[in-house]
């Protein structure tokens, strides 16, 4: 059994091109994504899931130059690319996780993993209802399921998104993980430019590294950002 981290990243965001290589306190997002998934306890190997296009070679280069396994592969059909990924690196259990989230919660990640890994579920998620802070997505599928959504999904939507036919409870064993608290309103991903420096504040304000979802809670919550 071998779990595996994808994490979907490219340049071309509609909102916020390049966003995924901003900076925030000297890092890229993606680095500092990379740098929390580092403190897992739940996964084998991590890979950076980027297209073939040629400006997403900037991608490329800075995950091979840090040591960091890439895989490039269709810019439209997302759920292709999650296939040939997860294929190619022979993943058993597959982690879904997009570099836009730069504070994504290590705890969260081993939770979610150790309930998909100690149950018999296809999919298992955070953020199919919405209980924790948006940019603390995690989801969590079998190759098998990953492969039968490969083969069977038509609608656009689903290949772009890759996780929406996963959800089909009439053809999946499924599970969305809440939270203990409704923490939907509280936000650190980053969509815009306001979302960036919205980061940057916090991130500054951050002394413990993994940074984790109460460490936050605590600086906003005491008006520091």
């Amino acid at each position: 059994m071998k779990t595996i981290i994808i994490i979907q990243a490219r340049m071309g965001s509609t909102r916020l091109p390049g966003k995924v290589l901003m900076k925030i306190n000297g890092i890229t997002l993606l680095e500092s994504l990379l740098e929390q998934i580092n403190h897992c306890k739940s996964i084998d190997e991590k890979i950076v899931a980027t297209t073939t296009r040629e400006e997403d070679d900037e991608i490329s280069t800075k995950c091979l130059n840090a040591g960091v396994e890439i895989f490039r592969g269709n810019p439209f059909d997302v759920l292709d690319r999650y296939y040939q990924c997860a294929q190619a690196y022979s993943g058993t259990n597959i982690v879904r996780l997009t570099a836009d989230n730069p504070f994504i919660d290590p705890n969260i990640i081993d939770n979610v993993v150790t309930i998909f890994q100690e149950n018999s579920f296809d999919y298992v998620n955070n953020c199919e209802i919405r209980t924790f802070p948006h940019g603390t997505e995690v989801e969590v599928f079998s190759f098998s399921a990953l492969e039968k959504a490969w083969k069977n999904a038509k609608n656009p939507y689903d290949r772009e998104h890759v996780t929406p036919f996963l959800r089909n409870k009439k053809i999946f064993k499924t599970m969305c993980i809440k939270s203990k608290e409704d923490l939907s309103n509280f936000r650190w991903t980053v969509d815009t430019i306001e979302d960036l420096n919205f980061i940057r504040k916090l991130y500054q304000q951050c002394n413990t590294k993994p940074i984790v979802t109460e460490n936050l809670l605590e600086i906003i919550n005491q008006n520091k950002v």
